[in-house]
């Protein structure tokens, strides 16, 4: 609780720094030959007619994502025609601005105001439809007071690692929302195997209480969990250190999530499903 209320706390102070897909503008990545001063870039950004253009460095490499508002025109094809030749012009000042570092336009990245709004609302209702598609699932597949825990924790996990993304400031974009999503899937696995093992020990161990056999049951796969975990870091890890671009910030949120989605599926799932076998026995008793 705490843990997810600081992380409401942080976005609501911080925000998020979102990205092109749901911000909308066009985002040029440029690369150059040898290393540019960023001041020098963003100076760069400012003389070419664009007020709210920002500029961002791409860690221990000579690359720079340049970010500039679309332009507006009176139909949609005449906005087109802004946007290619507002992208052409930043092209040829590119080259004259830097001759000397000999500028290399890797990505160009245009979405329109519109476009990224329903990109955002489609994101957020993607993870709503997942989260209550599991909570069925559960209900159906195992019994409903396992239901709640499990879609808490993948709630939890991904609200922790949201909260992350405000603090950091990292950008958030369709990249980020479909590794969230991954996130969802693998901390769901490992609540199901825990589930799993609770209701195989619930026969085995028939002459014990239910907090014996939840106990049990996670010391049961606790290994498990952990060396799938850790494997999962190691793909992870490679990825954000040698990879680049929209792999590596790929690989960031997947890091927050393996880890925040392994303690989630130990300490707050199972106990949850606790907390609802004890409310359900009360109910029954009275």
């Amino acid at each position: 609780l705490v843990a997810m209320v600081a992380s409401a706390v942080a976005i609501g102070v911080y925000g998020f720094n979102y990205g092109i897909d749901f911000s909308g503008g066009t985002e040029i990545q440029v690369q150059f030959n040898q290393q540019v001063p960023t001041s020098r870039v963003r100076a760069f950004a400012e003389n070419i007619g664009s007020k709210n253009a920002s500029v961002q460095a791409l860690q221990e490499t000579n690359e720079f994502l340049i970010r500039v508002e679309n332009k507006q025109g009176l139909s949609e094809k005449e906005t087109n025609t802004m946007i290619n030749e507002m992208i052409s012009g930043v092209t040829a000042s590119l080259a004259k601005e830097f001759p000397q570092e000999e500028p290399a336009v890797r990505r160009v990245d245009s979405v329109g105001p519109q476009v990224g709004s329903e990109l955002k609302r489609n994101s957020i209702l993607a993870a709503f439809y997942s989260l209550l598609m599991i909570l069925i699932y559960i209900g159906l597949r195992f019994d409903y007071k396992y239901a709640p825990g499990a879609v808490i924790s993948l709630f939890h996990d991904a609200m922790i690692t949201l909260g992350v993304f405000a603090v950091t400031g990292h950008e958030v974009n369709i990249q980020t929302m479909a590794a969230i999503l991954t996130i969802i899937g693998y901390s769901l696995n490992d609540t199901i195997v825990t589930y799993d093992r609770i209701r195989e020990n619930i026969h085995v161990y028939r002459d014990e209480n239910f907090r014996f056999v939840v106990n049990r049951s996670i010391n049961d796969v606790l290994s498990r969990t952990i060396l799938t975990s850790l494997t999962t870091l190691l793909a992870v890890a490679a990825m954000y250190f040698l990879a680049g671009g929209v792999i590596k910030d790929f690989a960031f949120t997947l890091g927050i999530g393996v880890i925040v989605g392994t303690y989630s599926s130990i300490y707050i799932a199972s106990p949850l499903v606790m907390v609802a076998d004890q409310i359900m026995s009360k109910k029954a008793t009275a």
